[in-house]
């Protein structure tokens, strides 16, 4: 019977090779398999038992478990530590760098060259007082943990109310702390944020917007245009061109680096020479810069180029003080339009040409401005940062402004100004840091258009280090709300549309200038750190992570060659929304840095095409043919100031380290919330904390850019 049995076996396995199987029961899991198990006893003890799961479960084969024999597991054992060890061998060679770096950095730290701290330092007291208090809640809190009082890991968690489940007094404590921080601590802590995040959302609409302009600009392909004769009269004599009278303003305070390049591609700028007249505003008192640029001056004027140099007595007002007193002199009267080139610009010799045209048949125009370009963009990191900010400035902004709203903030630089627009709207005026902006303002509110040319483009540098680049931030940022309280009450009774005060109130000051400083600093560096020892008011993973990164996707579109700086872009504008709020609140309140003006510091870059044709030496042919009309006297005084600008080439530049205070403060106040958040296993909140808190490291101790010398 058990040998029939077999054979019947044998030909059902050589039947169900031959025909093919329907049965899908191997799509489902093993487990899944369904029937009544069926075991056959064999009467001859040289069968064993067969256990049957299903109706194939006999012609299936049979699984070999292989075992792992000792040597087997000891070489995976020593693969996972070495890989351990390498791991932990590279985080500490980081780790010893960056110790190594901080060591050398606070070695050779110049006594004079930490931050200087005056009368704003409210803002760093706030943060020691925050970081103090942080402290001592995480060492409480570690207390705690390693005592087994985990009721922060769950809200859902109870928490002992009787006395009997009270251990010591210092778990008394806890409990106590955990009832205030609940009831009196959390809600409040939750309103700011939801006011950030309603902020946050509103400012990333607007960012939303401005890109889908930008798209449609490009789509359509619109751009300012003009006839391709604009200056063309029949009428006219000889040549049938008359080009209009054209005032070029280059004002500078003590810019050794850039005086040399500016000056001269302003004077090999494409326009008659007797239509334009170059004013060369030096505002130095440093009396060797001062005959430097004389120097400059002369030998363009030898050359033939309408150049004139400025200086004043009385140095007062900055910039805008020293374009006033340009402009009140009386030749001034014979010119129609006047182009503002900064100390570092070397616009190309077709400027004149690709702008003033656009003011022909146009007279509700005032400002024609042109797109900054960076010879220095990428020279660090720094440069490579501010380049993506700028980008999206000139590329979205400005663009997107001047296309749809025919306004926009003017830049200071780079831009042709109609004489009569500047006269009616007040001139110049020395009230804020900001004159650019403040003249901008006051023509939009008597009339006047805007056009803003992506084409044209300018070179210039950027700051090279961090100093540099955190006074200008300062200056650019409290300015605006100096700018807002002096000129509101005339943007609500100007005689403008009422949309047109909207968007002057609510977008270009409120949203721009206020907001966006304002939650930044307030929910990253504030709310974010302070959730960790407050769980009941945590922050969502979509505030602290998708949308900051969506937002800085949209503001890497312009330049997408710096899309692999998206996460180093993103947390040094959390670390420079300190500058910015401190710069915003200063000039809100009239506080005492609100009114610092310091020249940004440049390095004098140039470009390949200027270091072959501009700041190309001249042959001793040429400056013999250059210096024969020069008296005795002259030349003396030009071979002296050779001779000291050599001197000075030659001088080695000594380099001084700084460190800053408050964004030491607040590396160490996102460190300490970081090691409270490993408490609670919050993944994505202690790694932002964490390289947030490395960012605001080594920009504290000035590990980011150039050293300024």
């Amino acid at each position: 019977m058990a040998s029939s049995f077999l054979q019947d076996l044998l030909t059902l396995k050589g039947a169900s090779k031959m025909a093919p199987r329907l049965d899908f029961s191997d799509w489902w899991a093993k487990d899944a398999r369904k029937g009544t198990p069926v075991v056959v006893k064999m009467e001859n003890p040289n069968y064993s038992v067969v256990e049957i799961q299903g109706p194939d479960s006999a012609f299936r084969p049979v699984e070999k478990s292989r075992g792992k024999n000792a040597k087997q597991v000891t070489w995976v054992l020593l693969l996972k530590a070495h890989r351990a060890v390498g791991c932990l061998t590279w985080f500490a060679t980081v780790f010893w760098s960056l110790l190594g770096a901080i060591k050398k950095r606070l070695s050779f730290t110049h006594p004079l060259g930490s931050e200087r701290l005056g009368r704003d330092r409210w803002l760093f007291t706030a943060i020691k007082l925050f970081l103090a208090l942080s402290l001592l809640i995480l060492a409480f809190e570690i207390v705690a943990y390693f005592r087994g009082w985990h009721y922060f890991e769950s809200p859902s968690l109870h928490i002992p109310t009787s006395t009997l489940e009270i251990q010591s007094l210092l778990h008394l404590v806890y409990v106590g702390w955990l009832g205030l921080r609940a009831d009196y601590i959390a809600p409040p802590i939750k309103a700011l944020s939801k006011f950030c995040i309603v902020l946050f959302l509103i400012q990333s609409v607007d960012r939303l917007i401005l890109c889908l302009g930008c798209f449609w600009i490009k789509y359509k392909k619109i751009k300012p245009r003009f006839d391709e004769e604009p200056f063309r009269n029949d009428d006219a004599e000889g040549c049938g061109y008359v080009y209009p009278m054209v005032l070029v303003q280059i004002p500078m305070c003590n810019e050794r680096e850039v005086y040399e390049q500016s000056i001269s591609a302003v004077c090999q700028l494409d326009w008659p020479k007797d239509r334009i007249l170059v004013q060369v505003l030096d505002d130095s008192n440093d009396e060797s810069i001062q005959l430097l640029i004389k120097a400059e001056v002369a030998k363009w004027s030898q050359k033939g180029v309408n150049i004139i140099y400025r200086h004043r007595l009385v140095r007062t007002g900055y910039k805008a003080g020293n374009l006033k007193s340009a402009m009140s002199c009386d030749y001034v009267e014979a010119y129609e339009f006047v182009a503002i080139f900064d100390a570092d610009f070397q616009p190309n010799p077709d400027f004149l040409k690709l702008t003033v045209p656009h003011f022909k048949d146009n007279p509700e125009l005032g400002l024609v401005q042109a797109r900054w370009t960076f010879v220095n963009k990428d020279e660090n990191l720094l440069t490579r940062l501010q380049n993506i900010n700028l980008c999206f400035h000139f590329e979205v902004e400005q663009q997107v402004s001047g296309v749809f709203l025919n306004f926009f903030g003017f830049n200071g630089t780079a831009g042709v100004w109609r004489i009569k627009a500047l006269e009616e709207s007040g001139g110049w005026l020395e009230r804020t840091t900001v004159e650019d902006m403040d003249i901008a303002v006051r023509a939009h509110l008597h009339g006047w258009k805007f056009i803003y040319l992506n084409d044209v483009k300018v070179l210039c540098e950027v700051p090279e280090s961090y100093e540099a680049y955190k006074k200008q931030q300062h200056r650019w940022h409290s300015g605006p709300m100096q700018l807002f309280r002096l000129c509101l009450g005339a943007i609500l009774t100007s005689k403008i549309a009422i949309w047109k005060k909207a968007n002057l109130i609510l977008l270009f000051f409120l949203l721009r200038k206020l907001i966006l400083p304002f939650y930044s600093f307030t929910l990253f560096c504030i709310i974010l750190p302070l959730t960790m020892f407050v769980p009941e008011a945590e922050l969502p993973v979509w505030v602290i992570c998708y949308i900051p990164v969506f937002m800085s996707f949209l503001n890497l579109l312009p330049s997408p060659k710096s899309f692999p700086f998206i996460v180093p872009y993103l947390l040094f504008e959390n670390t420079m929304s300190v500058t910015k709020f401190n710069a915003m609140v200063s000039g809100l309140f009239q506080l005492g840095s609100s009114y610092e003006w310091i020249v940004t510091k440049k390095a004098g870059r140039s470009s390949e095409s200027d270091l072959l044709s501009i700041t190309e030496k001249e042959s001793p042919n040429k400056r013999s043919q250059l210096l024969r009309g020069v008296s005795d006297s002259e030349l003396l005084e030009l071979n002296q100031l050779e001779e000291q600008k050599q001197a000075v080439a030659k001088k080695p530049v000594k380099k001084i380290n700084k460190i800053y205070h408050k964004e030491l403060a607040l590396a160490f106040l996102l460190l300490t919330a970081a090691v409270r958040s490993l408490l609670a296993a919050q993944g994505v909140h202690f790694y932002f904390l964490m390289f947030q808190g490395v960012t605001f490291l080594l920009v504290g101790l000035d590990l980011i850019g150039e050293q300024m010398s």
